[in-house]
């Protein structure tokens, strides 16, 4: 039988663009042949729109873009209005969701919480994985708690920053010093963040990340090559092979990222063996102490001294064509429809295992 497959994207976000790009080259990728793909679109607003079964491969990402006439829903109603609650499986119910959403209200574990209310089956990494991996800050202390090497960083609330500005450049430049690069806590896809070298440069950063999110983290800048690694499973996870990033601006940026592809994507990455195995394992540290599953992309920094520093991780890489973690699976040997049928079946394997917790006493 066909799996009913439910793509949830869009999203009130800055990166709602991106997740368009993201269920565009999935929708394409998948065989209708074994899924009933039902579309299931959120707009800038926030407003959630169900849209007809899709066919067949959608080519341009404005169809995409659903009108909210008539098709408008309420997300806490999403167990009668989608995903019937009965005691025999409704034939319109859908067997498993695949959230396509990046930044917040998708990838921080929002929409997560609420599948997980609704005991519905979704794709990727669970509640607390998603929130403590989308939060840049508490990531990071995480993984200095499980002894993961990184920069040195410091963090702030926008409340502290407008009533202490100075102070907060100088420690800025006493505990970091130039280059360094100032990110939104709570966002991805390189949205809002600056390179720094000066104490001008800082304050223009500091303004623009804080348009983006009440708080901001800003890192140490280091001479060092930007590898990545993909992993894919739930409890015992697998690695891809490494690939590197060779932007040809200042750093990997929103537009080499999804627009102009100014960028250099060598898989696999030419290190050392050993640097390759200590990065794998870092990998694993790092998944497991965010308890996540499905997938992640692991983002490093390799020093000319050898040298290896973890970045970040992400709970919700991009699909799009040009995206990192698709490229990573292929040469690994993992085709872009094998590797969608992969996450299902683990959305699918991780919700039968929630199923045997006992809720009674």
């Amino acid at each position: 039988m066909k799996v009913k497959l439910g793509l949830l994207y869009g999203g009130k976000s800055a990166e709602h663009k991106v997740s368009l790009q993201t269920a565009l080259a999935v929708n394409k990728a998948l065989d209708h042949e074994k899924y009933d793909v039902h579309p299931i679109y959120i707009s800038e607003q926030g407003e959630w729109i169900r849209g007809n079964q899709l066919t067949g491969p959608v080519e341009e990402v404005n169809k995409l873009e659903l009108k909210e006439v008539g098709n408008t829903i309420s997300p806490v109603s999403l167990n009668n209005e989608i995903f019937p609650v009965h005691a025999e499986k409704s034939s319109e119910a859908i067997d498993v969701i695949f959230p396509l959403l990046h930044g917040p209200n998708g990838e921080d574990g929002t929409v997560q919480g609420l599948l997980e209310l609704m005991n519905i089956p979704y794709v990727g990494n669970g509640v607390l994985a998603s929130a403590a991996g989308m939060d840049k800050v508490i990531m990071k202390n995480i993984f200095a708690q499980v002894g993961l090497d990184q920069v040195k960083y410091v963090s702030f609330i926008r409340s502290v920053w407008e009533m202490n500005t100075e102070a907060v450049y100088e420690q800025v430049e006493l505990t970091l010093g130039y280059p360094c690069f100032v990110k939104p806590a709570n966002l991805g896809s390189s949205v809002g963040i600056s390179k720094c070298t000066d104490r001008i440069s800082l304050e223009q950063a500091f303004n623009e990340a804080f348009m983006f999110d009440r708080k901001i983290i800003v890192e140490e800048g280091i001479s060092a090559r930007e590898i990545e690694i993909g992993m894919l499973g739930n409890d015992y996870p697998e690695c891809s092979v490494a690939g590197e990033i060779v932007p040809k601006k200042d750093f990997y940026d929103y537009k080499a990222k999804y627009e102009d592809g100014s960028t250099a994507l060598i898989i696999p990455a030419e290190m050392e063996e050993g640097q390759y195995e200590e990065m794998k394992e870092m990998a694993m540290k790092a998944f497991k102490a965010l308890d996540c599953s499905g997938l992640v992309r692991a983002d490093f920094f390799l020093t000319k001294e050898g040298r290896i520093v973890i970045n970040e991780v992400n709970t919700m890489p991009g699909f799009t064509p040009i995206s990192m973690f698709p490229l990573l699976w292929k040469e690994t040997g993992v085709s872009y429809p094998q590797l969608i049928e992969k996450l299902v079946s683990l959305a699918i394997e991780r919700h039968a295992e929630k199923q045997k917790i006992k809720h009674t006493i």
